[in-house]
């Protein structure tokens, strides 16, 4: 398949009747994405404000490239070296380019399929997105093979709220803590609110750093400010979800995984607190809602320590092995929400999909295959 120039980058182009989406060849980037209702199309996710300028020599690819949703490996920012192992920001999986495999139907599938070798530690990645034939989602599969040894990981999902506000919620987690160090410099131009290492039971409810609390469950807030916080999954739910309603625009976007795969999820709010190259304090109303198994965005090392969060029994790391491929399995989609819906309380599985329930006792059906998440026989009938 050839590539399309789409936002500044060479891409693959991959289409059902419900979805039409992107993948950047540079860093397996997922955007930009548009699912079709039926009367009308939203994009929830984000597209960088530089997408297409002229980057710099020293912009890394990730950067230059950013966009919609990407896969990490090792997630984060990897400033210390792992014995000999020194990643770029996200790994390789997020800065190479990947290699076309296939695109085809079969069984009111489309498939796209990608694939990419790493080589600071060897590793085989298989990259499929697939769409199926009336479901408003993407199905994002990534196999790991032919490696061994301790890796943190995760997704790179990040929306755009430029087009109004939304409502923030998640299926129950055992821990929140806002990321235990600094996470932006003021001195080098970048500024945050939070307070650094603060624990939370809610996300109505955080702690900043000039005493006040923020309401986490609402975005955009705390204009010009970076923040960022990890919520620690319940590992024994057969499936955890993050969700975004938006109220204005009548819908809502939803994300699952299996949570004994990814074990906690980040959220990055990115509302014009970074004022030095390329972000320029024009990186503004745009949430990362991350899907990872990892000591917060520290990298390999800090995941690969002793740390707080695996000295309280959550993984921060998965151990490869070279004998048994690691699948790593999400689903993200949309749903029209009617009139009044407000924030999603519960996300059920139900017959053929699942049932959003809304707090203030609505719901709205999604048509799914949830037993991809799992990777159950019977599904997924285009592998």
């Amino acid at each position: 398949m050839k590539t399309a120039v789409i936002a500044g980058e060479p891409s693959w182009e991959i289409h059902s009747d419900c979805v039409s989406a992107a993948l950047t060849r540079s860093g397996g980037q997922l955007g930009p994405v548009e699912f079709h209702f039926k009367n009308r199309s939203v994009s929830p996710f984000h597209l960088a404000p530089w997408a297409g300028e002229k980057a710099a020599k020293s912009l890394p690819p990730i950067l230059r490239a950013l966009r919609g949703d990407f896969f990490c490996m090792p997630f984060g920012g990897n400033a210390s070296p792992w014995k000999s192992e020194v990643h770029p920001v996200h790994g390789e999986t997020a800065n190479n380019d990947w290699i076309f495999l296939s695109s085809f139907q079969r069984n009111n599938w489309a498939v796209l399929e990608t694939e990419l070798n790493t080589g600071i530690r060897k590793a085989h990645v298989d990259k499929c997105i697939a769409l199926r034939a009336g479901d408003t989602a993407i199905y994002s599969r990534h196999t790991i093979s032919e490696s061994k040894g301790p890796m943190n990981l995760g997704h790179h999902a990040m929306l755009n709220f430029e087009a109004g506000g939304g409502r923030i919620s998640t299926s129950p987690f055992v821990r929140g803590q806002v990321f235990p160090g600094p996470f932006e410099n003021p001195s080098e131009g970048g500024y945050s609110s939070l307070k650094p290492g603060a624990f939370f039971k809610t996300l109505s409810k955080v702690p900043c750093s000039d005493g006040t609390m923020a309401d986490l469950s609402r975005y955009p807030a705390r204009e010009g400010y970076e923040d960022l916080v990890m919520l620690n999954s319940n590992p024994g739910t057969p499936f955890a979800w993050t969700a975004v309603t938006f109220e204005s625009q009548g819908y809502l976007w939803f994300s699952l995984k299996d949570p004994k795969v990814l074990a906690s999820t980040i959220l990055w709010h990115s509302n014009g607190g970074r004022h030095y190259p390329p972000w320029n304090g024009r990186h503004r109303k745009v949430l990362g809602l991350e899907e990872v198994t990892s000591y917060f965005h520290s990298g390999l090392a800090e995941s690969v320590k002793p740390n707080p969060v695996s000295k309280d029994g959550i993984p921060t790391v998965l151990e490869l092995s070279p004998t048994q491929p690691l699948c790593v399995n999400v689903i993200m989609g949309v749903a029209e929400i009617p009139p009044g819906f407000n924030r999603v309380k519960a996300i059920l599985r139900d017959n053929d999909g699942i049932k959003l329930l809304s707090s203030n006792g609505q719901s709205v059906f999604a048509k799914l295959d949830l037993g991809f998440l799992s990777n159950e026989e019977d599904t997924t009938a285009f592998l």
